[in-house]
């Protein structure tokens, strides 16, 4: 297995062999079906489309007449049809039109509007002989009168060729087909890619909320570390706060002190590492810091990591009476204490002047266990915060999508060249939420189920990265490509027991 080093959805799907491939399509889109009546439309819409992203002018016939078939509703039901299709694109929802989708005009009308909404538009056609049209016509309840369906026959085989000049990004047929999050849309291709040529890449688990009553957490957050040691994971990350963040959850909900609780997790754990992502640098005295990292190694058996960033959190500052330095005060204590840190865990003690700092003796006894204990550094910023990762720092954290890691791992790599130093000595690592499921329909009803109030299912599953585990290796190999080496996971359902043993499906395919 070799290590890891360290587009837009348009060209994705344009590209026949990744789409042949992936078989899939980018959420959020637009899909127009188009065929006879009795091609099997309305079935292939029941099994590939999104939950609710169906628009049927058979229901909305129903809605608004007396039955799917009163064709007297018909102009109200595309009324109704219109207004929905405006509706759900102006918020950049997933939309399958679910129609004959015979009339030319009305299709062209449905692309404009995607385009207005700049969502990609695909048309999938039924090609469904028509002799197998009117054998299932016939079999029908309520049959289709003959006179028509030879019409609608008709007029789609006059059509057919033509689907392919109308400006759509792809006309596909009626195969088995899947509308997932746009970081998925080759995760097909990638993940039989690490099948084929496997990369090596590492596995953190990010615990960033504790969603377990007082009385309970000590137990529960035991059994979350013992499965993540056995599922593969190389590394627990806490978060360094002392109030939720505004960006998982409520200020008074649960936070225990980061550092004592990795003290705990490494005297119920044997191999894991275990460190912050990130310490902010304005919390504590930082030769104190050291004292904290360096007794965590000895009694860890030699596991800790510690990651730094310049801490952002001005609320949480305020709220315990912490001064909130100027962000160009914080960068300078932050270059002091990756000087700092490993002149207090090495031999001797040298009295250090910095910036901003000055300790008289830096002297920590017991020495850390390891030789070097990895210095992790946190953020996006390419100017200042990269290059001091580069200059300082055995590995950088960043997020964004895989363009976004790989710009930003480009200029690690720069910043490396000019201060002398191998970009391979400095790891790019990648944050984010992941949620795994077993099969598609498991990971919608977790969506369904987790996803906030007042917000789409849509828009929570982009956000956490909701995914089968086949999803996840292939986006994960996206990231190995890219130049990451090591990913930390948040789980966004942390209190399913079975959900740090579906990712270990994914840490092995790695291993």
């Amino acid at each position: 297995m070799r290590l890891a080093a360290p587009g837009t959805w348009l060209s994705q799907v344009r590209d026949d062999r990744r789409m042949d491939v992936a078989a899939s399509l980018p959420s959020p889109c637009v899909v127009v079906l188009v065929g006879a009546g009795a091609a099997g439309k309305s079935t292939w819409a029941g099994a590939h489309a999104p939950a609710g992203s169906i628009l049927s002018s058979d229901d909305l016939r129903a809605l608004v007449g007396s039955g799917e078939d009163d064709i007297g509703a018909s102009a109200d039901a595309f009324a109704l049809l219109e207004l929905a299709i405006r509706a759900r694109l102006s918020r950049r929802l997933t939309t399958v039109v679910d129609t004959l989708g015979l009339d030319v005009e009305r299709r062209l009308r449905w692309l404009g509007l995607a385009r207005d909404q700049q969502m990609p538009c695909f048309v999938v056609a039924f090609d469904t002989p028509p002799a197998q049209c009117r054998a299932r016509n016939r079999a029908r309840p309520k049959r289709i009168p003959v006179e028509a369906l030879d019409a609608q026959l008709r007029s789609y085989a006059a059509q057919r060729a033509g689907l392919e000049d109308e400006g759509f990004d792809r006309v596909l047929t009626a195969e088995p087909l899947r509308i997932v999050a746009e970081p998925f849309v080759d995760a097909p291709e990638a993940a039989s890619r690490q099948r084929t040529d496997p990369l090596r890449m590492r596995f953190g688990l990010h615990i960033s909320e504790f969603p377990w009553p007082p009385n309970e957490l000590r137990g529960a957050v035991a059994s979350v570390a013992a499965r993540a040691e056995a599922a593969g994971f190389e590394a627990i990350w806490v978060m360094d706060h002392f109030r939720q963040i505004p960006q998982i959850g409520r200020a008074w909900d649960d936070m225990p002190e980061s550092w004592t609780t990795l003290a705990y997790l490494a005297g119920v754990t044997e191999r894991i590492g275990l460190g912050t992502l990130v310490t902010g640098i304005t919390y504590r005295n930082v030769a104190h810091l050291a004292k904290i990292v360096a007794t965590l190694d000895v009694l860890s058996g030699g596991r800790a990591r510690c990651g730094l960033g310049l801490g952002w959190f001005e609320q949480e500052h305020r709220a315990y009476g912490w001064d909130f330095p100027s962000t160009a005060r914080r960068y300078a204590v932050l270059e002091d204490a990756l000087q700092l840190l490993p002149m207090m865990w090495g031999p001797g003690s040298p009295p250090f002047d910095g910036k901003v700092l000055r300790v008289p003796e830096t002297m920590c006894y017991p020495r850390p266990l390891q030789h070097r204990i990895p210095v992790l550094v946190g953020g996006n910023g390419e100017r200042r915060t990269l290059e001091l990762a580069a200059r300082y720092a055995d590995a950088c954290n960043v997020m964004g999508d895989r363009a976004t890691v790989r710009h930003k791992a480009e200029v690690l790599r720069e910043h490396c060249a000019r201060v002398g130093r191998d970009p391979a000595d400095v790891a790019v690592t990648h944050l984010s939420t992941v949620l795994v499921g077993d099969h598609d329909r498991r990971l919608e009803a977790d969506v369904e189920r987790l996803r906030p109030r007042g917000r789409s299912a849509q828009w929570f599953a982009k956000s956490v990265h909701a995914g089968t585990v086949d999803d996840q290796i292939g986006r994960f190999r996206s990231l190995a490509d890219a130049g990451v080496s090591e990913v930390m996971l948040r789980l966004a359902n942390i209190s399913d027991v079975d959900a740090i043993d579906r990712m270990a499906k994914v840490i092995h395919a790695f291993s």
